[in-house]
């Protein structure tokens, strides 16, 4: 199944969606919610997929991308929050900030969560979450060497183009991700080279700070990381889920 935000015209509503068309919700998809209009999704405009309270974020994630920053493998995850407001919809512009350098993509497999999760355990982790999308951890590059952590290099709007759908019937252990900018292939791994599985992730985080209905988890990013420049076209595709496309400017 895969769920959807879409702007119709007079307000933005989940739906389920397939190639051709949106079945529209009466609810949000954590909950109980009745079937409603059919559009059509050739011209639909996307939203992103989820409206989160958090943006919960995985540093160093990928065995590969912890060589390519020299890194040890961490003992534990590295978590960071990005705002609500850094999300950015399917389609959407990347703004390099006025004054800033090096803008980096990177490409991500991001979790939404379904249900409230508190202290929940690994074995019980995927009952928690609603499904998969793509996301792009975008990264204001010499600001976050520049101020030692990561909430400014981390958070400007539009920071985080998530989507195009949640896809709720997928095993997240061994997806080939990849990045490209101007059809150019940039980053290229299997989630498989992820240090830390999912539901460890989620487990983990959990425990730090309860999850509600909507809330992401962006797992990590693997070894290519790169700049991006005004005019580039950066993707995001994931294996069984689809493509997340954003323009630079």
């Amino acid at each position: 199944m895969r769920v959807v935000r879409v702007f119709t015209g007079e307000d933005v509503r989940y739906g389920l969606a397939d190639a051709a068309s949106i079945t529209l919700l009466t609810d949000e998809p954590f909950s109980s919610y009745e079937t409603d209009d059919v559009i059509s999704m050739v011209g639909a405009r996307l939203m992103p997929p989820a409206m989160p309270t958090k943006i919960v974020c995985v540093g160093v994630n990928y065995k590969g991308h912890a060589r390519e920053m020299g890194h040890e493998l961490p003992p534990e995850p590295l978590i960071f929050l990005k705002p609500p407001t850094s999300m950015n919809a399917p389609g959407g512009e990347i703004h390099i900030p006025e004054g800033v350098g090096r803008v980096d993509y990177e490409g991500e497999l991001a979790v939404v969560i379904g249900r409230r999760a508190h202290r929940v355990s690994v074995a019980d982790a995927p009952s928690y979450i609603l499904g998969y999308t793509c996301a792009n951890d975008v990264t204001a590059r010499d600001l976050q060497k520049r101020d030692g952590q990561w909430t400014r290099a981390k958070g400007f709007d539009g920071f985080c183009p998530l989507g195009p759908w949640v896809e709720t019937d997928i095993d997240p252990t061994d997806l080939l991700l990849e990045t490209l900018v101007n059809g150019k292939v940039v980053q290229s791994a299997r989630t498989s080279d992820m240090i830390f599985s999912v539901p460890t992730l989620v487990s983990f985080i959990s425990g730090v700070m309860t999850l509600l209905p909507g809330d992401i988890v962006l797992t990590g990013t693997p070894s290519g990381i790169g700049p991006l420049h005004a005019g580039d076209t950066v993707d995001v595709r994931i294996e069984g889920i689809g493509a997340l496309t954003s323009r630079v400017v």
